[in-house]
């Protein structure tokens, strides 16, 4: 049994690290990954010293370059790991994302996967501005064909990022560099991974549901817990993977508390909540004791100044007050 702590910064290169070393097929390509920097954040140091530089590769600056040889590979039988160094740089590969990887498998009548792992870190948070801090996730979540996973604890980076690389399709993984320095237990399941497509009860609750992802299941929890003191036990849903979304874990919570609150990062307008909120609202029609509501970022570009962004973007205190308003609002 694995025992002890680790932040996600360490999840993170331990999944990297575990993967070079259990298939040969694994690479990883992108800007500034190779020794002796490894990555902007560090995630990849040393791994190109005990791989070699064919496997830890750094590439020129060209978000489309790196999607593309990284879909080429994949559809050799490779599984690459391609970096896109900051969140907001992605659409530069969307192309190949979108119109390449997600759709290949469809094109060939089931006969060539395409096994890559996109992954992509969101820098919201440290006062990085408008073209340095986008959680762009919901643009993925409308192409058939990809995963999108988005951890909140190190256990499940590790874990969903292994399974995200071993996958037979193409996933988009985004952690948040907000959590990087977050410690947790470490994972301890005898494969290492932690399957996509299924929810975590975060936190048990009785009177409403959040349901949130990444950053936003730190800010949902610290605001369970001041709404306990008051006797409200808000449950919290982390969906750790947006596509494919694990709509029976949440209809099963919302269908017991007859409330829900949706968080996250990525603006409210047109974001994951919109999906949720329609589907919670269809097929709990009837049993909700109050309308769905949303904490999403205001749309608008996110500021540079860390003062204004706290305005633009959620945060516990906001949860907390939706939460309120919607136990306020509730019938029977």
């Amino acid at each position: 049994m694995t025992t002890g702590t680790y932040t996600m910064r360490q999840a993170l290169h331990t999944a990297f690290d575990s993967a070079l070393a259990e298939d040969s097929r694994v690479f990883m390509l992108g800007e500034d990954i190779a020794d002796p920097g490894g990555g902007v954040t560090g995630l990849t140091k040393g791994l190109s010293t005990t791989y070699g530089k064919e496997r830890v590769r750094d590439t020129p600056i060209s978000e489309a370059a790196i999607a593309g040889a990284a879909v080429g590979a994949a559809l050799e039988g490779m599984l690459p790991v391609a970096e896109i160094m900051i969140m907001d740089f992605v659409g530069i590969a969307l192309d190949q994302i979108a119109n390449h990887a997600a759709k290949a498998r469809f094109m060939s009548a089931g006969r060539t996967p395409c096994p890559v792992t996109f992954r992509t870190p969101v820098y919201g948070g440290s006062g990085n501005g408008a073209t340095h801090s986008q959680s762009l996730e919901a643009w993925f979540m409308h192409v058939p064909g990809l995963k999108v996973i988005v951890p909140s604890t190190p256990a499940d980076a590790e874990g969903l990022l292994r399974s995200a690389i071993f996958d037979p399709d193409p996933c988009v993984f985004i952690d948040e560099t907000a959590l990087h320095g977050t410690r947790g237990p470490r994972l301890d399941t005898p494969d290492r991974r932690v399957p996509l497509g299924k929810a975590d009860v975060k936190r048990p609750g009785t009177d409403l549901t959040v349901i949130t992802y990444g950053r936003g299941v730190r800010d949902a929890l610290a605001a369970a817990e001041s709404l306990s003191r008051d006797g409200i036990e808000a449950e919290v849903v982390d969906l750790r993977t947006l596509l494919p979304l694990d709509l029976p874990t949440v209809l099963d919570s919302v269908g017991r508390t007859r409330r829900a609150v949706i968080a996250h990062y990525a603006v409210e307008f047109a974001g994951p909540g919109a999906e949720l909120a329609a589907r919670i609202s269809h097929d709990l029609f009837g049993r909700l004791a109050a309308p769905v509501a949303r904490v999403g970022s205001r749309f608008m570009p996110i500021p540079a100044s860390t003062r204004l962004e706290s305005q633009v973007s959620p945060s516990p205190q906001k949860i907390e007050e939706t939460v309120r308003k919607v136990m306020e609002d509730s019938r029977g």
